[in-house]
């Protein structure tokens, strides 16, 4: 079998590897392509440690670059193709600025125009908020985020500590107009993260692919966005 890259799946706010990639059944189908995966857990989620400390989590895309660097002697070029979602495709992205020639393909799903602009703590308070039973009763979106914060897999103060971290600066759009990878920037057409013409344009190989009918929350599990992933991967 021809030696092929091995694909980094990193997951979202409250997901894990487990939690959201193998119950998807992604996992399964990559690996069925003749692709190997890249199990990873972000700091504060699944498997890695949770520190409660918000210090902790300034650094996360050097930390998925350290964690790749192990794997790199896989792939036939030194490259990894990755996956990320929301939390893990802003991880990803930073990742990739960083480091471009560890990657290969890159789709980056839950994620739009707001990178190019500077954190807005109130969105944060908004999950928090939720995560802390403090939501207002008619904020949906807070009380969804609470309750897949308090699932019994996660531990909430550290998500909280994530939450809280010291943040970067914004991306810049002369940042990825010097990458050449092929970029996939995959929203839902109810994804609240719209829009994200302007981060696919900035790519010089980027793409927006919109998923019909599917909000934020279902991305990863959406039929529509598995066989996007395994089709760019292909």
């Amino acid at each position: 079998m021809t030696h092929v890259r091995p694909v980094l799946l990193v997951h979202g706010w409250a997901g894990s590897f487990d939690h959201t990639w193998r119950r998807s059944g992604l996992v399964d189908l990559i690996q069925e392509s003749g692709r190997s995966v890249i199990a990873y857990d972000l700091p504060g989620h699944g498997s890695a440690a949770k520190p409660h400390d918000p210090e902790e989590y300034r650094q996360l895309p050097q930390h998925l670059l350290t964690h790749l660097s192990a794997h790199a002697s896989q792939s036939p070029d030194g490259a990894i193709d990755a996956v990320g979602f929301s939390l893990g495709a802003i991880t990803l992205l930073r990742a990739l600025v960083m480091s471009p020639k560890s990657f290969g393909t890159v789709v980056l799903a839950g994620i739009g125009d707001g990178v190019f602009f500077p954190h807005d703590p109130s969105r944060s308070e908004k999950i928090l908020a939720g995560l802390e039973g403090r939501a207002e009763p008619g904020d949906v979106t807070a009380r969804i985020f609470g309750k897949i914060g308090n699932e019994a897999h996660n531990d909430a103060r550290a998500l909280a500590a994530v939450l809280r971290r010291p943040r970067e600066e914004p991306i810049e759009e002369s940042d990825l107009a010097v990458l050449a990878n092929p970029v996939v920037v995959a929203l839902g057409d109810r994804d609240f993260s719209a829009p994200a013409t302007r981060l696919a344009t900035a790519f010089p190989n980027g793409r927006l692919v919109s998923l019909k009918g599917i909000d934020h929350f279902r991305t990863p599990d959406s039929l529509e966005f598995i066989d996007l992933v395994l089709s760019t991967l292909r």
